[in-house]
């Protein structure tokens, strides 16, 4: 059985206010890297990269980070852009879903590898069963939930949803 949790309507407006949170904390930035980890969470760096460009004169770089979610310790975490292209600059490291926070520990940690101005990390949901001392910076929404439901996250054209089941 699904609960919708967020409608279409609501992720917008989630996605608006995570977007100008992030604006707000890098108002006098010339460049921000929205790093995305691949499937869910990037499809919802993008959808922040898309708001980000219409309220900010600062280039929004958008970067795939790609990892074995299952077990990140087989292979390496990748990104999309070079380290030297966001040596030095503010990144946001963005996932749909925040767990047992396993993923977003292993792309913290790719990250701090190179000396950053900022790093914070944006999520659509935070279920609170983290495993790691990691948390969101930025959340669209928290939600206790068991271990045993699951949420799922859709991104599709006009019609964006959470639920859990």
């Amino acid at each position: 059985m699904q609960n919708k949790i967020l409608s279409h309507q609501k992720i917008q407006h989630k996605v608006r206010r995570i977007a100008y949170q992030i604006y707000e904390a890098n108002v006098s930035e010339k460049e921000i890297i929205i790093a995305g980890i691949e499937g869910g969470g990037l499809k919802f760096a993008k959808k922040i990269q898309h708001v980000l460009r219409s309220i900010t004169e600062a280039e929004i770089t958008l970067c795939k980070v790609s990892m074995n979610k299952k077990n990140p310790l087989e292979g390496e975490v990748k990104t999309s852009i070079d380290q030297k292209d966001y040596k030095d600059k503010s990144v946001v490291l963005v996932d749909d879903v925040l767990n047992s926070g396993t993923t977003l520990i292993y792309g913290v940690y790719h990250f701090l590898k190179s000396p950053l101005k900022q790093l914070k990390t944006a999520v659509l949901v935070d279920r609170n069963h983290k495993k790691y001392p990691v948390k969101a910076d930025y959340k669209g929404i928290s939600l206790s939930t068991s271990l045993q439901e699951h949420v799922h996250v859709q991104f599709k054209a006009k019609d964006d949803m959470v639920y859990l089941d």
